[in-house]
């Protein structure tokens, strides 16, 4: 079963407004062509891609409010990667764009685990990676690109095949929680690595790559874990922005694949 719900345009207006911009940032050059980003939702869904979730930056300055980065999900109600004992992961593709002229359409592939209501992001342009600019943007070319990305989905799930098969040794385990904590926490704050590591649900209870990479990418992103600056205990907070969980798990994506070259 599906575990995403589609979102309205009314719905999707309301949660990121500057996706429906319709006016071009007046400091941009009379070359840039503005596309406002609900016409590529528009095309997404045509292509089977129906969005779950819209997001928007705040806007530090009052002259870049309506311009702003966001970001959207879509899932396709007809693609499910199926895994061992129902572990099911459900590709999603996230599209982010501004309208501030600074920006192409980039699009990501995604992965969502019903079983933990866990979402990452693949690093990885094997797997669907591309960027569409605002000029000479068509529905064609979305579409040729959304298709070879659809394509690559073979070879992620062999990905996450590899990501089960490596079994990681005590100290390599270790290792990758150390070296996961510093994406997020950097060199100067020490980290629970028991913590990060603790299990929290019996399919995930084991050291192969996939299991330890899932346990610490979720306390990561939701703060389930704490931290000490200098003789401070802290408890961490869920990442909120999308910029830094894109951040974070484009860097944990990439540290997982070197435990498997």
């Amino acid at each position: 079963m599906n575990p995403f719900t589609e979102m309205t345009m009314e719905q999707v207006k309301n949660a990121a407004p500057s996706i429906f911009q319709t006016k071009q940032k007046a400091n941009l050059s009379e070359h840039y062509v503005h596309i406002p980003t609900n016409k590529v939702i528009e095309d997404m869904i045509q292509l089977g891609w129906k969005p779950c979730q819209a997001v928007e930056i705040k806007a530090r300055k009052k002259s870049t409010k309506g311009y702003q980065r966001h970001m959207i999900k879509f899932f396709n109600p007809d693609i499910t990667i199926e895994g061992k004992n129902d572990d099911n992961v459900f590709p999603q593709i996230l599209l982010t764009n501004s309208h501030d002229g600074l920006s192409s359409f980039k699009f990501q592939i995604g992965l969502f685990r019903l079983v933990c209501s866990n979402g990452l992001v693949v690093m990885d342009t094997s797997y669907g990676d591309f960027k569409l600019r605002h000029m000479g943007y068509t529905f064609e070319e979305l579409q040729q690109k959304v298709s070879e990305a659809v394509g690559s989905f073979p070879g992620l799930v062999k990905k996450i095949n590899e990501f089960q098969n490596v079994e990681l040794s005590d100290w390599q385990v270790s290792e990758f929680a150390g070296k996961a904590a510093l994406v997020r926490f950097g060199e100067n704050v020490k980290v629970d690595i028991d913590e990060l590591l603790k299990v929290d649900r019996i399919e995930d209870s084991g050291n192969s790559l996939w299991e330890v990479f899932n346990r610490v990418q979720e306390k990561l992103i939701g703060g389930n874990c704490s931290y000490t600056i200098g003789s401070r205990v802290r408890k961490a907070r869920a990442i909120k922005n999308f910029s830094m969980d894109l951040k974070i798990n484009e860097a944990l994506w990439e540290l997982a694949e070197e435990y498997v070259k």
